[in-house]
Order: structure tokens, then C-alpha cells, then sequence
């Protein structure tokens, strides 16, 4: 897309945003433009972090693509902590984690696969990355299976305790991945940043356009309590569907677009890659500061959606683990999704 064209689009997204939330009343005119703001505002933020990661070099650039790839969805989460939306925020987490693993992997696998028949990627890195969901799963669960025999105290601790770990695992997989067995993991096609703009440009738009989410991301979660109750949907659905969705669009279109191309396994690293940071890097990280903001969030998920991320988890493992993909099993990742968004809105 023309460069001139997209911040057409981001700022007048951002106007009429802006317009919304100060001069209307109307909740769900805030939030449906709070939200469209936050797509274009999100694909601005991506850009900027592929342009600063080309000028980084590869190490380093991964590093940041890995902190701002889900940028949007942990702002977005942060003025939920900070508001006390706990339930919300547990459900954001969920959706973020089956949606890219369903929805964008389902998508991306549908749409190359009826392109090409068979599309391959490294089946090594998929194995790691089912066996660190599966990590992300028993963290998950360990916390919901003890909250009967303690009291909210010691579940605190527990759930800072996991917090830590999981920051701990996810800090050390980024170092196997990316150091010490880097060439073991990486794609035959791996996916390559783009400079956009010059060094300095691509620090300034990244700082620019985080504080621009930052902004639009406060404006969208004082109307989405409203919202929810004025349309009649619950916070879990809300949070697992519509503001997972709408904070990780920027990711969604990527992982489209290479897979279309026939680089899979950029739009695998991306799917299964996010879900990965938000399990063990963004839960754990707004639990610590919940913390700071003087409102302790634990870690401790309703069944529902341990069920959700449990059955996501096992059926992007069996498709994966064999290194190839078809357009039949983008339809059985879609399928699932479905069956997943229809129990979420009865709820």
C-alpha cells in the first residue's frame, strides 16, 4: 500500500476516533471507531518495529519483532488491569492465544492451500513450539486446579511465582531460538523485515506509534464495559473475540499475505509465534503489573477457557507436527474456532 495512502487511513482513523470519545456520547460509536483506530494503528506499529528490526541486525531484530509483534494487545490489556477488568483481561488472553492459532493459522493454511496443494516448513520448530504451549497450558492449569485448597493470598504468590517462570522460559527460548540453535529452527524462507524509512525515521515512528495505541487503546476499553452490557454480550466473549481480534489485525494480514505467497512457514512462525508470546510473555508480564498498579491480578483462568486454549493447542499440534500443511486442515482449524466462538457467546 502507498505509504501516502495508509497514514491517510491511520489518521483519519485517529480523527475520527478522537471525535467519537470527546464530542459523542454514544458508546458504541466510541468503541466500533476506538477499534477501527486500533487496527490501522496497530498495522502502523508493525511496520515500524520490521523497519527498526532491518536496522538492528538479525539477533536484535528478533528480539524486538517478538516484544512489539503483540505491542497492541498488551496496551490494550493494561488499561484493562489498570480499570479492574481481571475477567476481561483473562479473556483478551484467550482469544489472543486461539485466534492466532485458529483463526490466522486456519486462514493462512486455507488460502495457501487452495494455491498450492501441499505447502512444507520446519517441522522442528513446530515440535518446540507444541511442547512450550503445552508448557503454557500446565502453568495455566496448575494455578485453577489448586484455587480450592488455598487461600487468595497464597494463589497470589503462586501466580507470581508462574509469572516469573514463564517470563524466565520465554526469555531462554528466545536464546535457543535465536543463538545457540538458530540454524536448526530457521525456515528455508524466513520471513525478512523491510526498512520502511531511514534509522532515526523507523525509532521515532516506533515511538510515535505506540503512544498513538496507548491513547486510542484507553479510549476503547472505557466504552467496552458499556458496550458489552448495552449489545447484551458477556465480557468473555468480548474479551476472547472481538478485542482479540481487533488488537492483533496487523498480525492477521501479514500471515495471510505470506501464506498466499507460499511462505507457510513465515505465517506458521507468525500464528503460532504470537500465541506463544502472549502465553508466556504477556500474561505473566500484566500479572506483575497488575502489581505495580496497586490492583494484584492473578493467574488463575475459569474452565472454559483452559478448555478453550487446551483444544486449540492439541489441534494445531496433530496439524503441524508432520512439517505440512493443506486447505482441509484450514478448514478443521476454522471449524474448531467456530465451535469455540458460538459456546464463548452463549456463556
Amino acid at each position: 500500500m502507498n505509504l501516502r495512502l495508509f497514514f491517510s487511513l491511520v489518521g483519519g482513523s485517529f480523527l475520527l476516533a478522537a471525535y467519537a470519545h470527546y464530542f459523542t456520547d454514544n458508546e458504541i460509536l466510541r468503541f466500533a471507531t476506538a477499534s477501527l483506530a486500533i487496527i490501522f494503528l496497530a498495522a502502523w506499529l508493525g511496520k515500524s518495529t520490521e523497519s527498526v528490526a532491518h536496522y538492528a541486525g538479525d539477533r536484535i531484530g528478533g528480539f524486538l519483532n517478538a516484544t512489539f509483534g503483540n505491542a497492541a494487545e498488551l496496551i490494550i490489556a493494561f488499561f484493562l488491569v489498570k480499570e479492574g477488568l481481571f475477567d476481561m483481561v483473562k479473556a483478551s488472553i484467550t482469544g489472543a492465544i486461539i485466534g492466532n492459532m485458529l483463526l490466522v493459522l486456519g486462514l493462512s493454511v486455507l488460502l495457501g492451500g487452495l494455491k498450492f496443494k501441499e505447502q512444507t516448513f520446519n517441522s522442528k520448530l513446530a515440535g518446540h513450539n507444541g511442547s512450550l504451549m503445552m508448557l503454557a497450558i500446565v502453568a495455566l492449569f496448575i494455578p485453577a486446579v489448586f484455587m480450592q485448597q488455598l487461600p487468595p493470598a497464597e494463589i497470589g504468590k503462586l501466580s507470581i511465582v508462574i509469572a516469573v517462570v514463564l517470563i524466565l522460559a520465554y526469555v531462554l527460548w528466545l536464546i535457543f531460538s535465536m543463538v545457540t540453535h538458530r540454524e536448526f529452527l530457521s525456515d528455508i524462507e524466513p520471513h525478512e523485515s523491510e526498512a520502511v524509512w531511514s534509522k532515526g525515521v523507523s525509532i521515532l515512528m516506533l515511538a510515535l506509534s505506540t503512544v498513538f495505541v496507548a491513547i486510542v487503546s484507553e479510549w476503547l476499553v472505557h466504552s467496552v464495559e458499556q458496550v458489552s452490557h448495552s449489545l447484551g454480550w458477556s465480557e468473555l466473549f468480548v474479551g476472547a473475540f472481538v478485542i482479540a481480534i481487533i488488537g492483533n489485525a496487523a498480525e492477521h494480514s501479514a500471515a495471510l499475505l505470506l501464506a498466499i505467497k507460499g511462505r507457510i512457514g513465515a505465517a506458521v512462525e507468525i500464528a503460532i509465534g504470537s500465541s506463544l508470546q502472549i502465553a508466556l510473555f504477556v500474561a505473566p508480564t500484566l500479572v506483575l503489573i497488575s502489581l505495580l498498579l496497586g490492583q494484584p491480578m492473578d493467574i488463575v483462568f475459569t474452565p472454559f477457557e483452559l478448555a478453550a486454549i487446551g483444544v486449540a493447542t492439541f489441534i494445531t499440534i496433530s496439524i503441524t507436527k508432520d512439517g505440512a500443511t493443506n486447505w482441509y486442515e484450514g478448514v478443521l482449524l476454522l471449524t474448531v474456532y467456530v465451535i469455540l466462538g458460538t459456546a464463548f457467546f452463549f456463556v
